[in-house]
């Protein structure tokens, strides 16, 4: 697969050719396009292991594009902070009166090349149902979401539709659904509900 050439390649040629030979060793391939712009909302999922983010992120060196991860700003000491820099990390700081989801469109509206990668489930345990802090995200900002994955059934890191939040949630959420339940992941039983939070009335 080739991704488009606006795209910036924000890895060194070594590391690309690096990744693209791990994926050919293990068996592994990638699928689907670069979404244009590259500022978007990608789903990081289904997330029931550690295996996960080390796959995407080789897969994301053959894409020839740099991810983006929010950790807490606390993890940012040296020399632990270069390591988390170098894969992408990007640091948030929880204190600030402004909450995860207004420094993610603060950081998009700065207009530079952004793929923000966010796994809603939260956790590599089962869950109940997904955050919407993604989809906030990507709707405050308006930038798609791009539905990322990591299927260890067929070995496949892919990339399928850009997709622009409508507001309307519920259904949005059925067509996440959807494409999901197709995707195998490292441990089935521990794939979190691709459903909303339930609350109480």
């Amino acid at each position: 697969m080739q991704s488009s050439l606006s795209v910036p390649f924000h890895t060194t040629p070594g590391l690309h050719q690096l990744a693209k030979l791990l994926f050919r060793i293990f068996g592994w391939k990638t699928d689907g396009v670069v979404a244009q712009p590259a500022r978007f909302v990608i789903i990081a999922a289904p997330h029931t292991s550690n295996w996960d983010a080390v796959v995407m992120v080789t897969a994301a060196y053959i894409f020839g594009v740099r991810l983006s991860w929010f950790i807490k700003d606390a993890a940012f000491f040296f020399p632990l902070g270069l390591i988390i820099r170098f894969f992408g990390g990007v640091p948030i700081d929880r204190r600030r009166r402004r909450n995860v989801v207004e420094q993610a469109i603060e950081r998009f509206q700065d207009g530079e090349p952004l793929i923000l990668a966010v796994p809603p489930e939260g956790t590599r345990k089962h869950s109940t149902h997904w955050k919407t802090g993604f989809y906030h995200i990507a709707r405050g900002a308006g930038v798609p979401i791009v539905l990322g994955y990591v299927d260890y059934k067929r070995k496949v890191a892919g990339l399928g539709p850009a997709f622009m939040p409508t507001g309307d949630i519920e259904a949005d959420f059925q067509v996440f659904r959807d494409f999901y339940s197709k995707v195998t992941p490292k441990y089935p039983e521990q794939r979190g509900a691709v459903t909303l939070r339930q609350t109480t009335s």
